[in-house]
């Protein structure tokens, strides 16, 4: 049995995540208390008492997200005496979800990664202004056909595959006068459904170019070490571990797609049976499933669920 770990993305926050995790374990609590210093801000209140339209802001959001994934990571360490190496073949993340994975494997400290988030967050956030940018999923369809719809729609504008999520559910983002015309356009090539996704920005295209630029200034001046296990890149759907490249793939992730759907087939193809989702949610668990139909993926974001899980991860 191979193994990988996951950590999700954005969209998969909610009022109250962390906190069972924080309640039960003190060295989950000590991961929300070393991001609440990092940050200088109590964003543990925010992540467990809302409002909700304050956690959803992206420069809340990135870190919350981050929090929690690590907080599962330091249970499973602390409590449990697990360890990546050994245990977990790769590791991968979808979008922010590439630095939690990275954290969760040494390449960064945990209070780098939380400010390194806060940076990335407030800078997509301001490289648009809002209204301007948007995203819509295209139901349905795969990358191929996303990628006709999204050259017919662009008529000038910005309209880019931002995430190739699973075989039938492909994201564009870029204008939204080009987003906009992605409906109408779809129905054509055979799209089921053009849903547009409630963002604040258009994230993963050429008009996030700004916020590439902010983090290549932010990932230059961060430490960044060789992961204890491989990490599955997003703009590369293949394994890196040499920390300059880690950085490279970074910048490049901000304007670049997510290539999850790829991602998830590299791992299967290199003989992971086992994904864990470890955070809040249950999102990547379910694309896995639509993904690679024959691999097993648990989510773990609850006491519960690690109790659950730990007679599959317990090492041998």
């Amino acid at each position: 049995m191979a193994r990988a770990f996951i950590f999700p993305g954005q969209g998969s926050q909610d009022v109250g995540m962390g906190k069972a995790l924080a309640d039960a374990f003190p060295s989950a609590r000590a991961v929300f208390d070393e991001v609440d210093d990092a940050l200088g801000q109590k964003l543990s209140v925010i992540m467990w008492e809302g409002p909700k339209e304050t956690l959803t802001l992206t420069e809340n959001a990135q870190p919350a997200l981050m929090a929690v994934s690590m907080a599962v990571m330091r249970v499973l360490e602390t409590e449990k005496g697990f360890a990546l190496p050994g245990n977990v073949t790769f590791v991968a993340g979808h979008s922010l979800g590439e630095y939690s994975a990275l954290a969760a494997a040494g390449a960064f400290s945990l209070a780098d990664t939380a400010r390194l988030l806060r940076i990335r967050g407030q800078a997509m956030q301001k490289a648009v202004p809002v209204g301007v940018g948007a995203m819509a999923a295209l139901l349905g369809v795969g990358i191929d056909v996303a990628a006709k719809v999204a050259a017919e729609a662009a008529q000038g504008d910005v309209c880019q595959v931002a995430n190739d999520n699973e075989p039938t559910q492909v994201v564009l983002s870029g204008h939204k006068s080009a987003i906009d015309r992605v409906a109408d356009i779809g129905k054509k090539y055979g799209v089921r459904r053009a849903v547009p996704l409630p963002v604040s920005a258009p994230f993963h295209c050429a008009l996030m170019q700004p916020a590439a630029d902010a983090m290549a200034e932010a990932l230059a001046n961060v430490a960044v070490r060789a992961p204890s296990v491989p990490v599955v890149a997003n703009v590369l759907a293949q394994p890196i571990s040499d920390p300059d490249e880690i950085r490279k793939r970074l910048v490049e992730q901000v304007t670049g797609t997510v290539r999850w759907r790829e991602c998830v087939a590299t791992m299967a193809a290199n003989g992971i049976t086992d994904f864990y989702e470890i955070g809040a949610g249950k999102v990547l668990a379910s694309l896995i499933k639509r993904t690679a139909g024959t691999a097993n993926a648990s989510s773990l974001g609850t006491p519960a669920d690690i109790e659950l899980a730990w007679n599959s991860l317990s090492p041998s």
